[in-house]
């Protein structure tokens, strides 16, 4: 909490809930200017008013997107760049965990569309507005189930064998994100760094019913970090100057950590960025511009995000 961050811009995804409310909060109390992305309207006001009145910090903001649809991380990233001209922090964490198979509104399996190319959208759909802020930091909240994870082009969306590494192998995708958009922005005064965040106490996985959510409630409290633990990273690579420079890595417990080989692999890590941009509909390459019509604005203030 002792770094300033007076002056810096900062979007944080999945902020209603667990790590990234953790995280939003703490940035505001270190005095940044802090946009959370929600996906239920009054809990996401709600949020806004308890930060700034827990912070005594006023710039803190909403914005609301179905991070699962490409419509609408589109219209967060146009609502967003309308709102401001500088984006210093992007804390991609909005995700979760699907038992069973099912498919977004564009027709991708959701644990692939929210976990993975949500992340990558929005940040190329943002990063002009980043690289012109720089230096200025991406972070992306992956996870240590990477390690069992495997990306297999021809079973991207769990196809042909669904459970149980859907999830697994979309956190070995942001970290393969992670590595390949770093390669990419070196020399741009943009870092791009992923982490694990520990097993957190959050509402994670209760989106599988009564039963699912019941045993979370009840077991994930005895074995599991509270949020504000979670968040020491995320906030950590968000605000340390110790870190300025840093590109590239996996964290935990605000240390550089190996992450599986599989999530070295350079050759991967590129073919997915390729098949990525193509699933997306974005012109290869980064801070690649959508198309007007695609760019509708969305109603904030308060109104529809990733809990």
């Amino acid at each position: 909490m002792k770094e300033n961050m007076k002056g810096k811009i900062c979007l944080v995804t999945g902020a209603t809930n667990g790590i990234g409310k953790a995280t939003a909060q703490a940035l505001a109390q270190m005095g940044g200017t802090v946009v959370i992305v929600g996906r239920n309207a009054p809990k996401t006001a709600q949020l806004v008013e308890e930060i700034r009145t827990a912070s005594g910090n006023k710039n803190v903001d909403a914005l609301l997107a179905d991070l699962s649809s490409q419509q609408e991380v589109r219209r967060l990233a146009n609502e967003f760049k309308r709102r401001y001209s500088h984006l210093h922090v992007l804390l991609n964490n909005a995700g979760g965990y699907f038992l069973k198979r099912q498919l977004s509104v564009d027709g991708i399996e959701m644990t692939f569309a929210l976990n993975h190319l949500a992340y990558f959208l929005l940040t190329n759909l943002l990063l002009d507005t980043i690289k012109a802020s720089a230096p200025a930091r991406i972070i992306n909240v992956s996870s240590n189930a990477h390690a069992s994870g495997k990306i297999e082009f021809d079973n991207l969306q769990g196809e042909r064998n669904y459970r149980p590494r859907a999830y697994d192998n979309s956190k070995l995708a942001n970290i393969l994100f992670t590595m390949e958009m770093a390669r990419r922005l070196e020399g741009s005064g943009v870092t791009v760094n992923a982490l694990h965040p520990g097993f957190v106490a959050t509402g994670f996985a209760k989106n599988n019913g009564k039963v699912i959510a019941a045993l979370v409630s009840l077991f994930a409290p005895l074995v599991a970090r509270s949020p504000a633990k979670g968040a020491e990273t995320p906030i950590y690579l968000a605000s340390s100057p110790s870190v300025a420079g840093t590109t590239g890595e996996y964290f935990h417990d605000s240390q550089v950590v190996p992450p599986a080989p599989q999530a070295t692999d350079m050759v991967v890590a590129r073919k997915l960025w390729d098949v990525s941009t193509r699933m997306v509909h974005l012109a290869d390459g980064p801070a690649a511009n959508p198309k007007p019509h695609q760019m509708e604005t969305v109603q904030t203030g308060v109104n529809s995000a990733q809990d």
